[in-house]
């Protein structure tokens, strides 16, 4: 599909001031970008441009969730395609064994065409005494007759793991081996055990400050490590329901283009207040939040595109400094983390994964490889 799109205001990603511009694609990539006019008609106008969202942690959407029913996991990646994740890994919470093995099975057909980009196993190595809305009765420790034999699937793109269980820096560091992301998450570890997580190889803290040890001026933790770390990535769930938004702009100064954020969706994203399920446990939400029955929350009803908003209207500077952060938070960084070059950033060659946005940064069109998504369209990858 080939065409050019032009906007008010353009955001690339690489560093390029935002402002008036266009973007032009063919054979589903980008084949130049420029300020000002466009070189000729524009197929599509927008008040606002940016690069297709990359989620790296998101469990389901639209009502369904990812896991070992494909067609499920298919339509968990078209609702957050509509919204503009263009890229989504699909997350799994704590399963038994064979229900783990038997998920990453079912979404690796999906891996292999690009409806997803990989699969993150957010448990089951994790903490009991920060497990949130995982089943601590699955939870388990680290065990490379386990790990392995996931890793050697293929489709792992990200693995959360508790460092301080046993065998937990050993599993890091096969994980890292891998080529997958290792990520500091769900964990009593506190700030030296974290460095040395670190050390061997993490390379991601999973939604900073959530199902982790606060901040103490006596004993810093794991969010301090994370942020000091310059070959750290730190999620952010900017839902304004996880962290508080006075938070997030000490988080972005600390962390500079170091912030992924992230929906952690599960299926009631995008759907009325009701029973749900996140795994085996049963969900409430209320108000868009999703609780279980003690009051845990349990990941989030958030879209990107809400992420998206919602980094803007927090940030205390100007318009166009804001949209950088959010570019960044949403697009740039966790593509980079990924270590994906062709996403993330509209610039000759990568994907033409383009946002359309109006005046207010509502979703007008999304563009996925060139090619538009439907409410509920084609999935993401």
């Amino acid at each position: 599909m080939n065409g050019l799109v032009a906007a008010d205001l353009v955001v690339t990603g690489t560093g390029t001031p935002a402002g008036p511009g266009w973007v032009e694609f063919a054979g589903g990539r980008v084949t130049g970008t420029g300020t000002g006019n466009p070189p000729r008609e524009p197929d599509r106008l927008a008040a606002v441009v940016v690069p297709g969202f990359v989620d790296v942690h998101c469990h389901g959407g639209g009502g369904a969730s990812f896991g070992a029913a494909p067609d499920a996991s298919a339509r968990a990646a078209a609702f957050h395609a509509a919204h503009g994740s263009t890229t989504v890994l699909a997350s799994l919470v704590t399963r038994s064994p064979d229900d783990l093995a038997g998920a990453v099975r079912a979404l690796g057909p999906l891996v292999d065409d690009g409806v997803v980009a990989g699969v993150h196993l957010e448990g089951p190595w994790l903490a009991a005494s920060r497990c949130g809305a995982h089943d601590p009765g699955l939870l388990r420790d680290p065990d490379p007759a386990e790990i392995d034999p996931l890793l050697r699937t293929g489709t792992i793109a990200m693995v959360t793991l508790a460092p301080e269980l046993p065998g937990g820096l050993d599993a890091i560091s096969r994980v890292a081996a891998s080529g997958a992301v290792a990520a500091v998450g769900h964990t009593a570890a506190g700030y030296d055990l974290t460095r040395r997580a670190l050390d061997a190889g993490a390379r991601a803290g999973t939604h900073l400050f959530n199902a982790m040890g606060p901040v103490h001026h006596r004993d810093p933790g794991p969010v301090a490590a994370l942020l000091a770390d310059p070959r750290t990535v730190v999620e952010l769930i900017t839902d304004g329901v996880h962290v508080h938004p006075a938070l997030w702009d000490i988080v972005g100064r600390a962390a500079a283009d170091r912030v992924a954020a992230v929906t952690d969706a599960m299926a009631a994203a995008g759907m009325p207040d009701g029973g749900y399920r996140l795994g085996d446990l049963d969900v409430q939400v209320t108000d868009g939040v999703a609780r279980l029955p003690d009051g845990t929350i349990a990941g989030s009803t958030a879209t990107a595109d809400v992420l998206f908003r919602n980094v803007i209207a927090a940030h205390p500077g100007s318009r166009p400094e804001a949209l950088d952060r959010a570019v960044a938070w949403t697009s740039t960084t966790p593509a980079a983390l990924l270590g994906r070059e062709d996403i993330g950033r509209l610039q000759p060659g990568s994907r033409a994964d383009v946002v359309l946005l109006d005046a207010d940064l509502g979703i007008e069109t999304v563009l996925r490889a060139g090619v538009v998504v439907p409410p509920g369209g084609p999935a993401s990858g």
